[in-house]
């Protein structure tokens, strides 16, 4: 069983519990260093060594930092907020394919993604938490990067590059060489829609700690684009999703 799409508390179900275990049998000492390491843990780590220079974000005339808060409509928070949500589909679709196939560099590349976004995860909703603000958008998604359109959320996908629940539920029944491509496929498009995100907040960020983690995914997840159409290629099959 793996965690709903969307699910606001983050948790992800029972395959978060079994990850490490499952790691330990797959490959010892190195897979272990694969394993994921829960959200909650990034949060605490955010809160010791993150928060300070997230908050310390003006200079006074005398050259001190001085300490304030995002607010609520801020660029800040809304990234933290929705890159959030994203991440946490991305960590849905990861599980899922690791249980339909046996290829190990799928499940390598899905392990990848789940500590990677797992990770950063915690560490925005650590930021949120420490800010003293909501872990839960009431504004349109994405409005924060003032793009003039809005993206028309349907079927469960709520921003650019998100697959939606018919999608996520076609994953599910698939299997082997099948479920790979179909991952591959939908997470590239995934990936398209995270590095957009995370490249408006560089392009707007009033937090330089924020914009380093934002800049790291733009950099990380472009590597894995490439990495995933090659995968795609050597299954015989190209990016893009097909109708369902």
């Amino acid at each position: 069983m793996t965690a709903e799409p969307g699910r606001p508390d983050g948790a992800l179900t029972e395959d978060a519990a079994h990850a490490e275990a499952d790691a330990v049998e797959e490959g010892g000492p190195s897979r272990r260093r694969r394993m994921w390491w829960p959200a909650a843990l990034a949060a605490a780590v955010a809160l010791a060594l993150g928060v300070p220079a997230l908050v310390a974000s003006g200079t006074s005339a005398s050259g001190s930092s001085t300490l304030s808060v995002p607010a609520d409509d801020s660029p800040e928070a809304g990234f933290a907020r929705d890159m959030a949500t994203h991440h946490q589909q991305a960590v849905d679709l990861s599980f899922v394919v690791r249980d339909r196939t046996a290829d190990e560099p799928t499940r390598t590349l899905a392990f990848d993604i789940i500590n990677t976004q797992a990770n950063q995860r915690g560490m925005m909703m650590g930021w949120l938490d420490q800010w003293g603000l909501s872990q839960h958008a009431t504004a349109t998604p994405m409005a924060w990067m003032k793009m003039g359109h809005e993206y028309q959320a349907h079927d469960g996908s709520l921003m650019p590059g998100m697959a939606t629940n018919t999608q996520i539920a076609k994953l599910r029944t698939l299997s082997g060489r099948d479920a790979e491509v179909y991952y591959l496929q939908l997470m590239i498009e995934h990936h398209k829609g995270g590095v957009e995100m995370a490249q408006g907040y560089v392009d707007k960020a009033g937090n330089e700690t924020e914009k380093r983690l934002a800049q790291s995914m733009v950099v990380g997840q472009t590597s894995e684009l490439q990495l995933m159409t090659d995968m795609l290629k050597e299954r015989g099959a190209a990016p893009g999703v097909p109708a369902s």
